[in-house]
């Protein structure tokens, strides 16, 4: 794929408005960008199903990644016109304060910014805690309740997106943008069925856009059983832990040092071999990687692997800057080789070296 197209790619998802149960506008865009490539399906929760035939029916590889931004739906509208919320995912209060939304509401969009008390007229004490949720708002711009209600159309129950758009930054193999997690997965799942239709593999893909991940893994759940996998990818950002106060201990991933393997995250204890057959394919083809984890949340992969009888699965991330916040950063050399990567796997992934990975018994 050509830098420029990449980009635009990148931009087109990042910049869409995703939270989870309302991943509509992702959904067109997964689809358009895969339109003459894959079979578009869905299942009933509203994840994205592309088909991609190979060689042969099986065996079926599933790449799956969520839709779903972390965000917010509006839990009260108060008599003076500000908007209480619910966060959807996971936010740390510190990261909320002063930063723009966008209400999707049946009338339009509505931008407003979160607020609170402000610091001036708090006693010391206070100054110097956190602010919790809680205690924050929406300040959309309203006199009052009838007029964010009738005029501005905001009702309980509808979407609140961080208003943050896609620009890449002075180095401009750097780029910056909201909803990383789990844009770059929806990214890998289009650039990887675009690669494998030009080069052929021996396999059926099932390139998947999940929905509610943030929630409960509740898309992975469902497509999961529309696909029925012999093999799985959750394609994922990873946590870069090259940032002032971070131990390598905490977070060893780096920008620019190439895509990360989880050994293990909170949901999944991944399939070693095929583990071991991704690191040896990485050395192989001279792709760099790293290894990570991440004990403290789950993933796709988590709901998916112990589909049915159980479904090797593991968990390949770029590493990102920053995430569940508005703004992250990740480097385009690791998304270009996470895809490389994800290509020269499933290329090796026919029906005997995919039954390999559960020939249990010392075999």
């Amino acid at each position: 794929m050509k830098d420029q197209d990449r980009v635009e790619l990148l931009k087109r998802l990042t910049d869409a408005p995703g939270i989870p149960g309302a991943e509509e506008a992702v959904w067109e865009v997964m689809r358009e960008e895969l339109s003459g490539t894959a079979e578009i399906i869905s299942d009933r929760l509203g994840s994205l199903i592309g088909r991609l035939q190979g060689a042969s029916e099986r065996p079926r590889v599933m790449l799956a990644g969520h839709m779903d931004e972390i965000g917010f739906l509006v839990s009260h509208v108060t008599a003076e016109g500000f908007l209480k919320f619910q966060q959807l995912g996971g936010w740390w209060d510190q990261v909320l304060l002063a930063q723009r939304v966008v209400v999707k509401t049946r009338k339009g969009d509505v931008p407003g910014i979160i607020g609170s008390r402000p610091p001036h007229i708090l006693p010391p004490d206070d100054r110097k805690k956190m602010v919790e949720k809680k205690d924050m708002y929406i300040d959309v711009g309203a006199a009052n309740e009838a007029e964010a209600r009738d005029k501005l159309g905001i009702r309980p129950g509808d979407p609140v997106v961080p208003d943050s758009r896609f620009q890449l930054m002075a180095n401009p193999r750097l780029a910056m943008a909201k909803a990383w997690d789990d844009r770059v997965g929806c990214a890998l799942v289009v650039d990887t069925l675009r690669q494998l239709k030009s080069l052929g593999h021996p396999n059926t893909v099932y390139g998947v856009g999940t929905v509610q991940e943030e929630v409960g893994l509740r898309g992975a759940r469902t497509s999961v059983d529309v696909v029925k996998p012999d093999v799985a990818f959750a394609l994922e950002v990873a946590i870069a832990g090259d940032t002032p106060g971070v131990k390598s201990e905490e977070a060893a991933e780096k920008l620019g040092k190439g895509p990360s393997i989880l050994v293990y995250d909170g949901s999944m204890i991944p399939n070693r071999r095929l583990r071991d057959l991704v690191v040896d394919t990485a050395e192989t083809e001279g792709i760099p990687y790293q290894f990570g984890m991440v004990s403290g949340g789950g993933t796709d992969a988590g709901a998916i692997h112990v589909h049915a009888g159980g479904v090797p699965s593991l968990v390949i991330g770029v590493p990102c800057r920053y995430i569940h916040s508005h703004t992250g950063i990740i480097h385009l050399d690791d998304y270009d080789n996470a895809v490389r990567l994800l290509t020269a796997v499933i290329r090796r992934l026919d029906q005997a070296s995919t039954e390999r990975l559960t020939a249990w018994g010392g075999n």
